[in-house]
């Protein structure tokens, strides 16, 4: 009686294995196309480090800024422009104007033992 048992509890478990791969599966990531004349910069946050210690950017161009969280709960203030990115706001439009200007990135979210040390600077060429 117990072989019965234990061969329907697999049978059911590979049919329910095969409706959630058929059905539940994500979308592929779609491509993010920006606007002509708009580029992208990645702000990645890992642990209490962002992934560069510098950023440099073309003066007079138009970025996308995005914050991607790869390890932790982060936020990336630019201090001087007003920009806040969050993980409910992690992207956002800027154009930078003053060529030469340096600009300060902290975490804005109180992340642990290394927040205070947080930070980067954006430089614009």
């Amino acid at each position: 009686m117990h072989k019965w048992t234990m061969a329907t509890i697999v049978l059911i478990a590979c049919a329910l294995s095969v409706y959630l791969l058929a059905s539940g599966m994500p979308e592929k990531p779609k491509e993010e196309v920006l606007p002509e004349g708009v580029e992208s910069l990645t702000i990645e946050a890992v642990d209490w480090d962002f992934d560069q210690k510098e950023y440099r950017v073309k003066a007079g161009t138009t970025y996308q800024l995005k914050l991607v969280n790869k390890v932790g709960r982060h936020g990336a203030e630019i201090k001087g422009l007003g920009i806040d990115l969050t993980p409910s706001n992690p992207t956002q439009e800027v154009t930078f104007t003053e060529a030469g200007a340096t600009y300060e990135v902290v975490c804005s979210i109180m992340c642990g033992i290394g927040h205070a040390d947080m930070k980067s600077v954006i430089i614009v060429e």
